[in-house]
């Protein structure tokens, strides 16, 4: 039973009269707001009492209508006359009531995923805070004389005072969940399941569209073989992982499993085959909230509208100030400390990304909420701190994790006509892309290990990297390197196969910051989903510098908000960022296919990244990890894993770690040249023009000359 269900009952029942009541209850101006978000809480709250009377028996079109219902408010064809819409909700309320009270809305829009798990708890507190923010509007509007409204300051103190009281609770409920084993019901739908009968995608609460229910159609013709062939890589990846890092899988018991909806059929292989291994899996829901540590990773379906979450990602800066910035550590640190025999027996997540929706630019104004530069601050602190803390749980060094990527049947629509392929069905298109990409996630490891090591006995002997754009392409970049003092037993790069980044192909280190100079340019580039044009990054004593991007090109204070967008989607609030990581790409099958297919701007990073020489800014490769002894195949240890910040993991993790690392990958068509200079100043080409040129290496130029 339920422990707070008379309250529950008592909030239910008064927000189905606000419905009714609020024109007339509260000021003119607020009253269409509280009428419809009444009105969407209503909907969320029958959601509820459908799932637990109706929905078994429900066929497909009920369930495809409610589904549909739950998330038209903010679809993109109604999004311009929504309150969960700041610029819309800015527009009617003016900017504070709109702003906060769009916050509001974004937030009750988590009701979704907990009605879909029976968290009523979760439920309980923000239709009670729904609730005091009208009763505030009523009580104003009662009063004889005076504003007829509250102010925003007292609406700001009611968000302000559920993130403060209900910080610990919801922090720790997120973290148990995605990290100690347990009752899981997602692992139930994926187990438990007819996957021929497509009702179970409706069941997780997630936006369905064609792109899951294509991709669950497509697995479903696949032969075993296939299947089995692709879950195995991806566990298999995760657990080579720990043995090339000489880290006890055995002692750990359980798996975290995040992924897109459709992919259910390889999903449960892989389950079974983490069981096999003797671990428990977990599937956790991403979501996005005001308690969320970070956009929280789990299983995700379709983004209903990928501008709203973008809208709403700095939501917090309304309320934000030091108080709440201390509380939100305090609550994460008590979080992790809940249950701490659950989070050392976690091996890690085992990520499968999907790709292939259409590019999306966000749109950015001023009805967004912004950070000022001493929330900035507090933000960037809180972003160390979550990570110090999760590899303090979990005890980082001992733990891995592996991602793999699959296409979705959008990105068939790229595929049907290009310079290289005429195809003229969408599907075939998919289909043809999938066993392609299906492809480059397999390919021979040992023949890229055996390339990869000519590649590293070279770039061992090396004093610096120097890379150059070509064409367009303004890089113009060095790279300095760890200095070996026994080049018998050491090494500076990784010599990286298919374990935890599928697919094979990238040998990479962590630069020397000091001399580490010059310009990174990309003409285009996508990052976690956004896309930037004309990037531009540049370096002194391997930190960044200056930055820009063309995204807002035309547009007033177009350098401005170019800036802005860096600050907030690649530096991540910090004033500056190392690079962390200088890599080459090696995997040219993923590069022609990218190229041949169309699809080479819809990669993830993860695939992106093996396309071509890349840099990350942020922390480094062995970030919690430094202490550990990494060898590469042919023995040799890997010794430059830290650098001038992480070198003060002992004495300052504060200012150790950033909590971010950003791959940039400078695709072979833009690339003129790298090559490896000498102390003493011999130069040795490793590309020219696109092409491998190092002897022993020019078997990875057979891909690039299909094109």
């Amino acid at each position: 039973m339920f422990e707070n269900e008379e309250r529950y009952q008592l909030a239910e029942e008064r927000i189905r009269e606000i419905a009714e009541e609020a024109r007339g209850s509260v000021a003119d101006f607020a009253a269409d707001y509280f009428v419809r978000e009444a009105g969407e809480l209503t909907l969320f709250l029958d959601e509820y009492n459908f799932l637990q009377k109706e929905a078994a028996d429900a066929p497909l079109n009920v369930w495809q209508k409610h589904n549909h219902v739950l998330y038209e408010d903010i679809l993109p064809e109604n999004y311009g006359h929504s309150y969960v819409n700041p610029e819309y909700a800015v527009s009617k309320l003016g900017k504070e009531y709109g702003q906060l009270l769009s916050m509001l809305a974004y937030e009750l829009r988590s009701l979704i995923a907990f009605a879909y798990e029976d968290r009523r708890e979760q439920m309980l507190i923000r239709m009670e805070l729904f609730l005091q923010v009208y009763a505030m509007f009523t009580m104003a509007a009662q009063e004889e004389e005076g504003p007829d409204a509250p102010s925003a300051s007292d609406i700001r103190g009611a968000l302000y005072g559920y993130v403060r009281d209900y910080a610990e609770d919801e922090m720790t409920a997120d973290r148990i969940r995605m990290l100690a084993p347990q009752e899981d019901p997602a692992a139930a739908i994926v187990m438990d399941s007819d996957l021929s009968d497509l009702r179970y995608l409706y069941r997780f609460g997630e936006y369905i569209t064609e792109n899951e229910l294509g991709t669950a159609r497509y697995l479903q013709t696949l032969p075993d073989e296939q299947i089995s062939r692709m879950a195995d890589t991806f566990t298999e990846g995760f657990r080579i992982g720990f043995v090339v890092s000489g880290k006890d899988l055995d002692s750990k018991r359980c798996v975290s499993i995040e992924y897109h909806l459709g992919f259910e059929r390889m999903i449960r292989r892989a389950v079974s085959n983490f069981e096999a291994m003797g671990k428990e899996c977990i599937i956790p829901r991403a979501l996005q909230s005001l308690f969320s540590i970070q956009p929280q990773r789990g299983y995700t379906g379709a983004a209903a509208n990928r501008q709203c979450s973008f809208d709403h990602k700095n939501d917090l800066a309304l309320i934000l100030d030091e108080f709440l910035a201390n509380r939100r550590i305090e609550a994460m640190r008590a979080a992790y400390r809940k249950e701490p025999e659950g989070f050392k027996v976690y091996a890690g997540p085992a990520v499968m990304e999907a790709f292939g929706e259409k590019p999306f630019s966000p749109r950015t104004g001023s009805w967004q909420p912004k950070f000022s530069p001493a929330q900035n601050e507090m933000s960037a602190r809180f972003r160390q701190a979550a990570s110090g803390e999760y590899n303090e749980a979990v005890i980082g060094r001992n733990r891995s994790f592996t991602i793999i990527s699959f296409p979705l049947p959008e990105i068939g629509e790229a595929g049907i006509h290009t310079p290289y392929v005429t195809i003229s069905d969408q599907a075939e298109a998919y289909h043809k892309i999938f066993n392609a990409v299906m492809e480059l996630n397999t390919l021979d490891y040992h023949k890229y290990q055996r390339i990869q090591q000519t590649l590293i006995d070279t770039l061992n002997l090396a004093d610096r990297l120097y890379f150059k754009g070509a064409g367009s392409n303004k890089t113009d970049l060095t790279v300095n390197l760890y200095k070996l003092s026994d080049p018998s037993k050491q090494a500076i790069f990784e010599n990286c196969v298919a374990d935890v980044n599928i697919p094979v192909g990238e040998v990479f280190t962590s630069p020397v910051l000091k001399g580490t100079e010059g310009v990174l340019h990309v003409s285009g580039v996508y990052l976690e989903g956004l896309y930037f044009r004309d990037l531009t990054l540049t370096f002194d004593d391997g930190c960044v510098t200056d930055y820009s991007c063309g995204n807002f090109a035309g547009e007033e204070h177009e350098i401005a908000k170019g800036r802005a967008y860096i600050e907030d989607n690649i530096l991540f609030h910090h004033k500056t960022l190392p690079m962390g990581e200088c890599a080459i790409g090696t995997n040219t099958t993923a590069y022609a296919a990218g190229r041949k297919y169309g699809i080479a701007g819809f990669y993830p990073i993860l695939i992106a990244e093996k396309t071509g020489p890349h840099f990350a800014v942020g922390d480094t490769c062995y970030s919690h990890e430094e202490d550990n002894a990494v060898f590469n195949p042919d023995g040799k240890e890997i010794v430059a894993k830290e650098n001038d910040f992480s070198r003060l993991r002992e004495k300052d993790p504060s200012g150790a770690y950033f909590g971010c690392h950003t791959d940039i990958t400078i695709p072979f068509e833009e690339l003129g040249e790298v090559t490896a200079i000498t102390k003493d100043g011999k130069r040795t080409e490793i590309i020219q023009n696109g092409r491998f040129v190092l002897p022993g290496t020019q078997e990875l130029n057979t891909a690039l000359d299909t094109l």
